[in-house]
C-alpha cells in the first residue's frame, strides 16, 4: 500500500518510523463530504489534521513512551467518490485491506457517513463487534434529506451491522431516534449526565463486546475545547476525562480500530486541528504502548 512520505505524513514521521512494513498503525485519509448540514468543510478535516500533527512530541509523559516508535504509516488519501454507496464501499475495502496485513486501522474524516464502510469491513475480521460512538448527537435517523448515507444516519447504520452501539456525550436527537434507542435497548450515555463523574464508566463499557471499534464524531466534545465542528453543541465532553474513559477500554478491550471525523477546519482557529491529533496519537498509544 502506498504511503505519503516525509514530511507530508502524520507526525512528519521519516523512515522508518512511517513505511507500511514496519508500521503497527495505518492512518488513512477520507476527504469526504456529502451530507454536512450546518457548517461545511469537513472534507479539508484530514489535511488539517495531517499538517499539525507535525506540532506533536513524540513523547508521552503519560505512557512514558515515543509512541511513534510502534510506527505510523500515513496511506495516501483515499479520493472521494460522488456516490456514497461507492464511497463507503471504497472505504470498506480499504480498511479490509488494511485489517488484512494485520495493521491497527485510524480512519480520518471527512464527515461520518465514512463510518459505516470502516464497522462493515471491521465486523468482517472480527466476530461480535461492538461500536463505540463518541458524538453530539445519536445519527439514529434512518434518512435525512432523503438519503440513507447522511451523516445523521451513521448511528443507524453502524447498528445495523453490529447490533451493538454504545453512544457517549449525547446531547442532541429528534424524538425518533430516543424513541428507536428505546425500542432497541439502546443505552444512551447522554452528556448532562456524565460529564461531572466517572459513575458511569463500569455500566458503558460493560455494554461493549470483546472487540471494540470506535468512532469519534469531535463535536462529541465540548466547543470550548472543539470549536471547529460541523455542528457544535454545547456542553459537551473535556479533554482528560474522555482521554480516562478511552484508555480503559482499550485496557480492558480489544479495540479493533477507530477513525475521528467531522472536524470542520478553521484558518483563523488551529487549535481544534492540533487536538484532534492528539487524541489520535494518544489512542494508537493507548493501542500499542500502555504501561
Amino acid at each position: 500500500m502506498n504511503c505519503t512520505k516525509y514530511p507530508s505524513n502524520f507526525l512528519s514521521l521519516p523512515e522508518p518510523l512511517s513505511n507500511f512494513k514496519d508500521s503497527g498503525a495505518a492512518i488513512l485519509p477520507v476527504p469526504y463530504e456529502m451530507t454536512t448540514t450546518f457548517n461545511h468543510g469537513t472534507k479539508k478535516g484530514p489535511k488539517a489534521i495531517i499538517e499539525n500533527s507535525a506540532g506533536i512530541m513524540w513523547y508521552d509523559d503519560e505512557i512514558g513512551k515515543n509512541i511513534s516508535d510502534v510506527g505510523i504509516c500515513t496511506l495516501e488519501e483515499l479520493k472521494a467518490e460522488n456516490e456514497p454507496e461507492s464511497m463507503i464501499n471504497a472505504i470498506y475495502q480499504k480498511v479490509k485491506e488494511i485489517i488484512k496485513n494485520n495493521k491497527f486501522p485510524v480512519i480520518i474524516g471527512g464527515e461520518h457517513t465514512i463510518t459505516q464502510g470502516c464497522v462493515k469491513a471491521a465486523a468482517e475480521e472480527y466476530k461480535n463487534l461492538s461500536v463505540l460512538q463518541i458524538d453530539a448527537h445519536t445519527d439514529l435517523a434512518d434518512e435525512w434529506d432523503d438519503t440513507k448515507y447522511s451523516h445523521a444516519c451513521a448511528g443507524k447504520r453502524c447498528f445495523e451491522i453490529t447490533k451493538k452501539i454504545v453512544p457517549v456525550g449525547i446531547r442532541c436527537l429528534e424524538k425518533e431516534e430516543a424513541e428507536f434507542a428505546e425500542k432497541n435497548s439502546i443505552k444512551i450515555f447522554y452528556a448532562r449526565d456524565i460529564v461531572a463523574n466517572d459513575e458511569w464508566h463500569d455500566d458503558a463499557i460493560a455494554r461493549l463486546s470483546d472487540n471494540v471499534y470506535i468512532t469519534i464524531d469531535l463535536d462529541g466534545f465540548d466547543p470550548s475545547i472543539m470549536p471547529s465542528v460541523g455542528n457544535p453543541e454545547p456542553g459537551g465532553l473535556q479533554y482528560y476525562p474522555t482521554l480516562k474513559f478511552l484508555k480503559r477500554v482499550f485496557n480492558e478491550k480489544n479495540v479493533v480500530g477507530f477513525d475521528v471525523v467531522e472536524l470542520c477546519p478553521d484558518e483563523k482557529e488551529v487549535s481544534s486541528d492540533f487536538t484532534a491529533a492528539k487524541i489520535i496519537y494518544k489512542l494508537i498509544g493507548y493501542k500499542f504502548c500502555q504501561k
